[in-house]
């Protein structure tokens, strides 16, 4: 999921959304941090995986993890802050390692869900009457998520199982090896990718919206020119993109939030929420209509965030200063 991107979009002036220039040291955040996986070692934690087994790969996520805790700094750093903010007390090293080893079990995870080895897992879908009706309008529709749990259980399910056409927004220059190597699992899942910020990239929106498919776009990251606002998150402001509202609101299509949360062992959770049939944005308060909509969406970020603490997967400096 750390590859999930939105787009940038035109975007009117007024207070309370942000020309990305003023603020490319904050938003950028996420960005300048280096990928740590090597493509040897990912090809040994999927041998591993797929010929001695899940449960002896998850045992040797633990090494792994510890180095991790011990030589990211920021990243520890940004897990205390933000456990002690969603779990509203005191947090202890241990519960640090803990948020790491749920980052770390997702991504395994991606190998066995990428093969189609859906059998490992009990995936429990909440609302999926929602994306039903909107399949048999014959239109398609955004699916609006986070770096909260894990994107790849939907979109496998999604894609290998027929259940819905699916495409993905996603920025694949960062963290390339490990997207290499997961597109290699599945090529045909790597096929579902729309690039961001292309000149074509609104064209294959509207094509692939027009075919009856939902496009899948993650809207807690600011990315290269994407437009900003900022909105209360956890008791504190922070800075969201702007860019999946005004997507939304140019493409006159619905939208369906979602959240893939792991609830540990072999158990996902999907829930999707309806968002709006529509956003329409005033010209004369675009801004502040976007920043309402956004504050709306972070809301409920807030709500599953708390429920599943350790699903967050942003490890850097999320809140302003």
């Amino acid at each position: 999921m750390d590859n999930y991107s939105t787009t940038s979009a035109p975007q009117g002036r007024g207070y309370g959304v942000s020309d990305r220039s003023s603020k490319i040291s904050e938003a950028d955040r996420w960005v300048s941090l280096h990928e740590r996986g090597t493509p040897v070692s990912l090809e040994v934690i999927a041998w591993v995986a797929l010929h001695l087994g899940r449960w002896l790969a998850r045992l040797l996520l633990w090494p792994v993890i510890v180095y991790f805790v011990i030589t990211t700094d920021a990243a520890r750093r940004a897990s205390y802050e933000f456990l002690k903010r969603a779990r509203g007390r005191s947090v202890h090293l241990w519960h640090v390692f803990r948020h790491f080893y749920c980052f770390a079990a997702t991504i395994l995870d991606r190998v066995y869900l990428l093969r189609g080895e859906f059998e490992r897992f009990r995936v429990t879908i909440h609302g999926r009457e929602l994306l039903q009706r909107q399949i048999e309008t014959g239109k398609g529709g955004i699916l609006l998520g986070s770096h909260l749990g894990s994107f790849e259980v939907l979109r496998t399910l999604g894609v290998m199982k027929r259940g819905f056409p699916l495409k993905v927004l996603m920025d694949t220059a960062h963290n390339q090896n490990i997207t290499r190597f997961f597109d290699a699992l599945n090529p045909g899942i790597a096929g579902t990718v729309i690039a961001p910020n292309r000149p074509d990239t609104l064209i294959r929106v509207r094509e692939s919206l027009d075919a009856a498919c939902f496009v899948g776009m993650l809207g807690d990251r600011v990315f290269g020119a994407d437009k900003t606002t900022q909105c209360q998150f956890l008791g504190a402001p922070a800075t969201f993109p702007a860019g999946p509202i005004v997507l939304a609101a140019m493409m006159h299509c619905p939208m369906v939030l979602f959240f893939g949360l792991y609830r540990g062992g072999n158990r996902y959770e999907i829930y999707f929420e309806h968002f709006a049939d529509e956003i329409i944005l005033d010209r004369e308060h675009r801004a502040e209509e976007i920043q309402s909509w956004m504050q709306r969406y972070v809301a409920r970020l807030e709500h599953y965030a708390r429920l599943a603490p350790y699903n967050w997967f942003n490890f850097y400096p999320f809140w302003d200063s």
